[in-house]
C-alpha cells in the first residue's frame, strides 16, 4: 500500500468527530454515524467509490461490533489512502486477536498524521515492553493535542519517575480526559501534604474525617472537573474537601453521586454525614450498602449503631464483617464490646488481634486490661508500643504506671510526651511536678494548658500561683464600689464552675470580702452541698452574721460531722449560750480532737468550764 501523504480525511474536515471522552479501557474508533438513513446513504456512496463513505460506513459497523462488514470498507478506504481508515483496520485487527497485523496499520495512520494511530501505537509499543518506542509515538500523539495519547505519556513518564509527567498529565486534563484530570488533583494533593499514596488512592472517609485536607485550590478545581465528567473517585475526594471546610451540603451531593455510582467509601462518608445531622436511619441505608460492597468503616459504624440501640449481637455481626474486610478496628471494637458485657477473656483476644496488626488504641486498652488484672509487667510493652505508635493516652499511662512505682523521673517524661500532644491530665501532672521543683515558670505554662483544657483541677492551682503574686487589694476610698476581677478569681471562678470544691470555697471567700454575700453564700451553699466540710463551716458563720444562728448550726453540725474543728467548737458555743451545756460539752470534746492546735486548745478551756458548771 502506498503511504499516504497530505490527502484530505474526513476526520481532518470535521465531520467525522472524535467522542470529547472515549472510553479509557480501549482504542477510540473514529466515526460516528448512528442514523439509520445515514447508514444507507453511506452504503450507496461507499458502492459507488466514495473513498470517505468507505471509511465512515466502515467507523460505523465497527462502532456497532460488526467487524466482518467493517474490514472490507476499511479495508477499501485504506487502500485509497484514508488514515481515519487505517487506523480503524489496526483497531479492528486488535479486537479480532492480530495485535502485530494491528500495529502495522496503526504505524501507516501515525505516520501520515493520525494522533489517535500514534496513540494506539504507542500503547502497543509499550504492552511489550518497548518504552522507547512507546514514548515515541505517545508523545507523537500528545503532541498534536491528542487527549488520549497526552495521558498515556504521563502514565508511562510517571511510572519512570519523570518529572515531564505533570506536564503531559495536565496537557490531557485540560483536553477533558477525566482521568488525568483526577491524577493530577491527586498529584498536588501530594505535593501540599506530603502524603505517602502506596496504593493511588488513600482516602479517609467517614466519622467527620475527609480526604484532601491539605487539597490546593487547583487541586479541587480538577478533582471538581473530574467529578463533573463522571469519576467516582474524583467525586469522593470533592465531597471530602467540601466537608472538611463545611460546605456540607455540597459534600453531601458529591457523596450521594460517587455512592450511586458505586464507591463504597462515598457512600460511608455519606452515612458519617446523615448521622451527624441527625438522620441516623438514612446513614444506616447508606453504611449498609457499603459494608455490603465490602468497607470495613461502614461495617463499623454499623456495628457501633447497633451496640447504641442495645443490639450487642448485630453489633458483634458488623463488627466481625469490618474485621474480614481488613479492618483492625472491627477486631478492636469487638474488645470494647466483650469488655462492656464483662466477656475480660474474650475483650483480651481481640485486643491482642488488632495490637498485634498494629492498632495503637487496641495495645493501650490491652495493656488496661491486663493492668486491671494485675499484670504490671505485661502492660508496661503494650502501653509502650501503643505510646511510639503515638497514642496519647499510653503515654500518660505510662507516666502513672511510672509514677505508681516511684519512678518519678521516668513518669515526668512521659507526662511530659502526653502534654505535648495536648493531654489536659498530663499536662496537670507536669505542671504538679513543676510547683514541686520550685520552677514556677513552666508549671504556669503547663498549667494554663491543663485549664485550657478543661481541667478543674488545673484551673485552681494556676489560680492559686496568681494569687500568690498579687499585690495587696489597696483601700478604696469611701463610696467606692468598683471592683475588677483578677485573672486569678477568673480561674477560680472556673474551677468553681466546673465543679472544684476548694476553688467554690475561694470564690464564695473572695465574693464575701467584697461584700456579695448572695454570691458568697450560693458558692459556699454549692461547695458544701457537693461535700466541702469548709464551704459548710464558711455558710454557717455568713448565717450566723446575717442572724440565721438555727440554720447555721445545721451547716456547722454537717462540717464537724466531716471533721472540721472549728466548726465543732462553734457548736459548742452555740449550744453553752442556749443553756444546753451536756450537748455543748460534747462538742467540745469532738473540738479538741479534730483540733487544730489553737482550737483545741479554746476546746479545751470551754469544756472545762462547762464541766464545772455542769457539776456545780
Amino acid at each position: 500500500m502506498d503511504v499516504m501523504g497530505d490527502k484530505a480525511t474526513l476526520f481532518e474536515t470535521g465531520r467525522f468527530v472524535q467522542p470529547s471522552q472515549p472510553d479509557e479501557a480501549g482504542e477510540a474508533v473514529e466515526g460516528v454515524a448512528e442514523d439509520a438513513a445515514e447508514e444507507v446513504r453511506r452504503r450507496i456512496a461507499a458502492e459507488t467509490g466514495d473513498v470517505e463513505a468507505m471509511s465512515v460506513l466502515g467507523a460505523m459497523l465497527l462502532r456497532r461490533g460488526d467487524l466482518d462488514g467493517a474490514e472490507p470498507h476499511l479495508r477499501a478506504a485504506t487502500a485509497a489512502g484514508d488514515r481515519a481508515a487505517a487506523n480503524n483496520l489496526g483497531v479492528l485487527l486488535h479486537q479480532r486477536g492480530y495485535a502485530d497485523d494491528a500495529a502495522g496499520w496503526w504505524r501507516i495512520a501515525a505516520v501520515a498524521g493520525s494522533a489517535a494511530a500514534a496513540h494506539a501505537l504507542g500503547r502497543h509499543h509499550r504492552e511489550r515492553g518497548d518504552e522507547p518506542a512507546a514514548e515515541y509515538w505517545l508523545r507523537q500523539s500528545a503532541e498534536q493535542g491528542h487527549a488520549l495519547g497526552a495521558y498515556a505519556l504521563a502514565d508511562l513518564l510517571e511510572h519512570r519517575g519523570d518529572a515531564g509527567a505533570e506536564l503531559w498529565m495536565r496537557s490531557a486534563a485540560e483536553r477533558g480526559h477525566r482521568e488525568a484530570a483526577y491524577r493530577l488533583a491527586r498529584a498536588l494533593d501530594r505535593k501540599t501534604v506530603g502524603e505517602v499514596d502506596a496504593g493511588g488512592d488513600s482516602v479517609v472517609a467517614g466519622a467527620g474525617a475527609g480526604a484532601g485536607a491539605g487539597a490546593t485550590d487547583e487541586a479541587e478545581q480538577w478533582y471538581r472537573q473530574a467529578a463533573a465528567r463522571g469519576h467516582r473517585r474524583a467525586a469522593l475526594h470533592l465531597g471530602a474537601i467540601l466537608e472538611k471546610r463545611g460546605e456540607l451540603k455540597e459534600a453531601g451531593r458529591w457523596y450521594l453521586t460517587s455512592a450511586k455510582d458505586g464507591e463504597a467509601r462515598a457512600a460511608c462518608a455519606l452515612g458519617f454525614l446523615l448521622r451527624d445531622a441527625g438522620d441516623p436511619e438514612s446513614a444506616a441505608v447508606w453504611w449498609l450498602r457499603a459494608a455490603q460492597d465490602g468497607d470495613g468503616n461502614a461495617a463499623n459504624a454499623l456495628g457501633a449503631l447497633h451496640a447504641e440501640r442495645g443490639e450487642p449481637q448485630t453489633a458483634e455481626r458488623w463488627y466481625r464483617a469490618a474485621m474480614d474486610a481488613g479492618d483492625d478496628n472491627g477486631a478492636y471494637n469487638l474488645g470494647l464490646l466483650c469488655a462492656e458485657q464483662g466477656r475480660t477473656a474474650q475483650a483480651e483476644q481481640w485486643y491482642r488481634r488488632a495490637a498485634y496488626a498494629g492498632h495503637r488504641e487496641a495495645a493501650n486498652a490491652l495493656a488496661i486490661l491486663l493492668l486491671q488484672g494485675g499484670d504490671a509487667r505485661g502492660a508496661e510493652p503494650w502501653f509502650s508500643k501503643a505510646a511510639e505508635a503515638g497514642s496519647v493516652d499510653a503515654a500518660f499511662n505510662l507516666g502513672i504506671l511510672f509514677a505508681g512505682r516511684g519512678e518519678d523521673a521516668v513518669a515526668l517524661r512521659w507526662y511530659e510526651r502526653a502534654a505535648g500532644a495536648g493531654h489536659t491530665e498530663a499536662a496537670l501532672q507536669v505542671g504538679i511536678a513543676r510547683l514541686r521543683d520550685g520552677d514556677e515558670r513552666e508549671a504556669e505554662r503547663y498549667l494554663r494548658c491543663a485549664a485550657g483544657g478543661g481541667s478543674a483541677e488545673a484551673a485552681y492551682r494556676l489560680a492559686t500561683v496568681l494569687d500568690a503574686r498579687r499585690p495587696p487589694v489597696p483601700s478604696h476610698e469611701l463610696g467606692e464600689t468598683v471592683h475588677e476581677k483578677s485573672e486569678c478569681e477568673e480561674w477560680y471562678e472556673r474551677a468553681a464552675s466546673l465543679g472544684h470544691r476548694r476553688a467554690q470555697v475561694r470564690v464564695g471567700m473572695l465574693a464575701a470580702a467584697r461584700g456579695d454575700v448572695v454570691e458568697a453564700a450560693r458558692w459556699y451553699r454549692e461547695a458544701a452541698e457537693a461535700g466541702s466540710r469548709n464551704g459548710a463551716f464558711n455558710l454557717g458563720l455568713l448565717l450566723a452574721r446575717e442572724g440565721s444562728e438555727p440554720e447555721a448550726a445545721v451547716w456547722w453540725t454537717r462540717a464537724a460531722d466531716a471533721g472540721h474543728g472549728r466548726a465543732a467548737l462553734r457548736l459548742a458555743l452555740v449550744y453553752a449560750r442556749r443553756g444546753e451545756l451536756a450537748e455543748g460539752q460534747r462538742w467540745a470534746d469532738r473540738a479538741v480532737v479534730l483540733g487544730p492546735g489553737e482550737v483545741a486548745e479554746r476546746a479545751a478551756r470551754l469544756r472545762d468550764a462547762l464541766r464545772q458548771e455542769l457539776s456545780a
